[in-house]
């Protein structure tokens, strides 16, 4: 009997207990045909912090993992303890997915791929000349990054920590010498100019309540993404919602990255389809 391909893969985190990660990755394997174990490496559960990286990246290869994926707090301490990085991460100073392949560790970002497909799928045609980003934490470099790989002309970054938005348009700005990136102060100027919105903090989670920006500044020809995905409806969705704007949810940016990882672990492109499924079912 053939015997079906097989991959041990794992995410290494703090707070994981409640990630949808495992349960889609498992579902895309089992609809494509290949047997699949995604363990959760909690570092909440193990007591641990980030310390702990060089033995847990031992300890996968020695029992031959294939593959990880790392979310907070460890995507920029895992660098130095890589082989290698792809061009992206490499770029954003961030990983958040590693392939192992004979005792070789290479270090990727699919955040970015995540929000640009999601983004492609949905907002086709949407106009990219002025765009106003909030947020300019571990995810606002992969949504900025995505957002001038989409084409955006002008992307203005919006940080309470303004030293953050800088940094971020500092790191970016030597690979898109085309484009105007700046760092945002006056707001409400920045948005009146600006085609769409991004919301990359965690504001408008359950934990973290309320819009980044004050919704009055909102009006129906501005197109709104999120990258929240608990809840999957916004404050700011909702309200950009009741004025007619064109909306994104940040459920695809989660599902999407997911896509891309699973791809570079198995070398199989699986069904969105499964992961949007499994997505759903699991609440939110």
């Amino acid at each position: 009997m053939h015997q079906k391909p097989s991959f041990l893969v794992g995410l290494i985190g703090s707070g994981i207990a409640a990630s949808r990660t495992p349960p889609m990755h498992e579902a895309a394997a089992d609809a494509a045909g290949i047997r699949y174990l995604y363990k959760k490496i909690d570092l909440t559960e193990l007591k641990l912090g980030v310390e702990a990286l060089p033995e847990l990246l031992a300890a996968a290869q020695r029992m031959g993992f294939d593959g990880l994926n790392v979310t907070h707090p460890c995507k920029q301490a895992i660098i130095p303890l890589l082989d290698e990085l792809s061009p992206d991460a490499e770029a954003l100073g961030a990983v958040n997915t590693v392939v192992i392949r004979n005792g070789h560790m290479t270090g990727h970002n699919t955040d970015w791929f995540g929000f640009a497909e999601n983004f492609r799928r949905n907002m086709q045609g949407a106009a990219l000349g002025r765009v106003v980003q909030f947020g300019a934490g571990g995810a606002g470099s992969a949504v900025a990054f995505a957002l001038l790989k989409l084409g955006v002309q002008e992307l203005t970054i919006v940080d309470v920590d303004v030293t953050k938005a800088q940094s971020v348009v500092d790191g970016l700005s030597p690979r898109f010498e085309d484009v105007r990136l700046k760092v945002g102060g006056d707001v409400a100027a920045a948005v009146a100019a600006a085609d769409g919105i991004v919301n990359a903090t965690p504001i408008g989670m359950d934990k973290y309540p309320g819009t980044p920006l004050p919704a009055a500044l909102l009006r129906p020809d501005l197109w709104v993404a999120e990258i929240v995905y608990f809840p999957l409806e916004t404050a700011l969705l909702r309200a950009a919602r009741a004025l007619g704007c064109r909306t994104v949810d940040g459920g695809g940016m989660a599902i999407f990255q997911g896509t891309e990882a699973f791809r570079l672990f198995t070398g199989i492109s699986p069904d969105p389809d499964v992961f949007f499924a499994t997505f759903a079912s699991l609440g939110g």
